[in-house]
């Protein structure tokens, strides 16, 4: 009887949890340089709504707004800038919900250690040293870091004298891995990025001055094919909110 009545219960378990409801999943197209910040969103995000789950999906702005066009199954888009998601907007692929300013980010400028250079005093003049042989820097025609870097370095007036030095990469986060594996002695990033402890350790950073390049305001948009418009209006709240603002900023993002 006792093991009749312990196959019961288990039985009865097995029915119960069957019978809860999975967890609404939401796919994030998101920018590079929140690789990371978005990490930490996601697990207080899922802790306060177990109903519903992300899958994060990271890539230069411009080649995911190519992918939404292409019919990507994403449910929410986070870029480095408003264009692109006004661009997706305006194509009829976002929701009435409209663009949704979630941060602003800052370019920077990463030195390693090793060179002893002093961008603090010298600026973006430090990658005219000979020591400086490759600079990374994102795609200026996918990612709206690299269009920053493009347009600090020509208000610099210097962008001729290091146009042969620059090493491109796909997006701002893979940039900070060239830099990671030493594939480049300086860089054009984010800020969130050069805050990665690794590249902390290793290397200098300096935020180019505000006004040497386009503001980086960062901005989302909810994609009108998710089959979860709640629980996107839930995450964009949350993201936008008290909680979220406060885990961007520990990642050195302002609010827009």
């Amino acid at each position: 009887m006792k093991r009749r009545a312990l196959l019961a219960l288990a039985l009865g378990l097995c029915l119960a949890l069957g019978a809860q409801p999975r967890p609404t999943v939401m796919v994030i197209a998101a920018a590079g340089d929140l690789r990371g910040a978005l990490e930490e969103v996601q697990a207080a995000f899922e802790a306060r709504h177990p109903e519903a789950g992300l899958q994060l999906s990271f890539g230069a702005s411009g080649n995911l707004t190519a992918q939404i066009r292409q019919g990507a199954p994403f449910d929410i888009f986070l870029a480095a800038d408003t264009g692109f998601p006004e661009a997706v907007q305006q194509a009829g692929l976002a929701t009435a919900d409209g663009l949704f300013p979630y941060a602003k980010g800052s370019l920077t400028l990463w030195v390693r250690k090793d060179l002893n250079l002093d961008p603090a005093r010298d600026g973006l003049k430090v990658l005219l040293q000979p020591g400086v042989k490759k600079v990374a820097t994102a795609n200026a025609q996918m990612a709206p870091y690299g269009r920053a870097g493009e347009a600090a370095l020509r208000h610099a007036g210097l962008y001729d004298a290091v146009k042969p030095r620059l090493v491109f990469a796909d997006n701002i986060a893979q940039a900070a891995q060239f830099l990671q594996a030493g594939a480049a002695e300086a860089g054009l990033i984010s800020y969130s990025q050069a805050r990665n402890p690794a590249l902390q350790q290793t290397g200098v950073a300096w935020k180019v001055p505000d006004g040497t390049y386009p503001p980086l305001i960062q901005a989302g948009v909810i994609l009108k094919r998710t089959a979860s418009p709640e629980p996107a209006r839930a995450f964009m709240a949350f993201l936008v909110g008290p909680e979220g603002q406060a885990i961007l900023a520990r990642h050195g993002f302002g609010r827009p």
